[in-house]
């Protein structure tokens, strides 16, 4: 498939710049996979299109101040390893192996490794020793910015802005996005109804959000996230799958994270590691019979994700929901609207 094909037009005013409030009152596109049928809704509608022997599965990442800035150097963090962070940064000619940055209380940040696709490794230390990934986090939760999408130009100032309801295990770069429309009232009348909530955690990283740039969207390099599946989480999806039950992903990271781990999900054991699955038209889902999403970025992986999950024909059939969406003057990105594809 080629790349140009993911592309579409968005009218500048159609990306949204900050959640509705309260956050279950944006819209929600419902579509039916099997008929092609479309409804408009707002989103805490969703409760009449969710059956009580339904499994909904949520990604609780939580989202810290990954960005920090000094001078004119410009640092995201993106990941911790063994020995280093993995980041992005600017300006990317200066941060070269061996350069040091002076952060605040005493802290500094030493690149050690470049990668040729623009990523550096860097390690940190205060007073001469080592910081662990979590005094990294921390300190990054009190110097750094929220590390919002560059589209969103007048976001939220406060970090709880960017998080969902349920945001439990910190480690994100960017939020779960899908996971915005459910307010602590709408999650409570859900489980009312006899939904049954779980719990996965992926710690969303940068490369959800970049563009597909090579001309053939096979040959684009999926970017590794860390995921977490309990053995309880696991024996519950199992059974669910085994007695015909729909299991429900909130969002395209918790897809990735039940596609990703699906061997193990399905034979009822714990998932602790990275996944790096590309999800494409024609792949054969192992675990999601629903999806609640939002509406993606042109050329984007994850318009390739909803696409495959719509059937055969999905990227075309996409393409005409989000022109109806745009007519309809929904909002897009990771601020907007939601859609449950069912």
């Amino acid at each position: 498939m080629k790349t140009s094909e993911l592309d579409y037009f968005l009218p500048t005013e159609r990306i949204a710049q900050k959640s509705v409030e309260p956050r279950d009152h944006s819209k929600l596109l419902v579509v039916d996979r099997t008929s092609g049928e479309t409804r408009h809704e707002q989103f805490f509608d969703i409760v009449k299109y969710l059956r009580p022997d339904d499994v909904l599965v949520f990604n609780n990442t939580k989202v810290f101040r990954a960005r920090l800035r000094v001078g004119t150097v410009e640092i995201l963090l993106l990941r911790p390893s063994s020995e280093a962070w993995l980041c992005l940064g600017k300006p990317g000619k200066k941060l070269q192996p061996g350069m040091r940055v002076e952060l605040p209380g005493t802290v500094i940040g030493e690149v050690t490794v470049r990668h040729e696709d623009g990523e550096f490794e860097m390690k940190f230390s205060r007073g001469g020793e080592k910081m662990s990934a979590a005094e990294v986090i921390d300190f990054a939760n009190e110097h750094g910015e929220i590390p919002l999408p560059p589209y969103v130009k007048n976001g939220p100032t406060t970090l709880g802005e960017y998080q969902t309801v349920y945001a439990r295990h910190t480690g994100s770069v960017a939020a779960p996005t899908a996971g915005f429309h459910f307010t602590e009232d709408l999650r409570a009348k859900i489980q009312a109804s006899g939904v049954t909530f779980l719990e996965v955690t992926l710690h969303v990283g940068i490369g959800t959000f970049q563009p597909v740039k090579t001309e053939e969207v096979e040959a684009h390099p999926m970017h590794s996230e860390w995921v977490s599946v309990d053995r309880e989480t696991a024996g519950a999806i199992a059974e669910a799958k085994k007695v015909g039950r729909r299991v429900i992903a909130v969002g395209t990271t918790t897809t990735r994270a039940l596609e990703g781990a699906a061997e193990k999900i399905l034979a009822g054991e714990s998932f602790e590691g990275d996944i790096n699955i590309f999800i494409n038209p024609g792949y054969t889902f192992k675990i999601i019979d629903g999806l609640v999403t939002n509406f993606h970025l042109p050329k984007s992986t994850l318009l390739l994700l909803v696409s495959a999950f719509l059937g055969e024909g999905g990227l075309e059939h996409l393409k005409k929901i989000y022109a109806d969406a745009i007519n309809r003057e929904y909002r897009f990105f990771s601020f907007g609207d939601g859609m449950f594809i069912k």
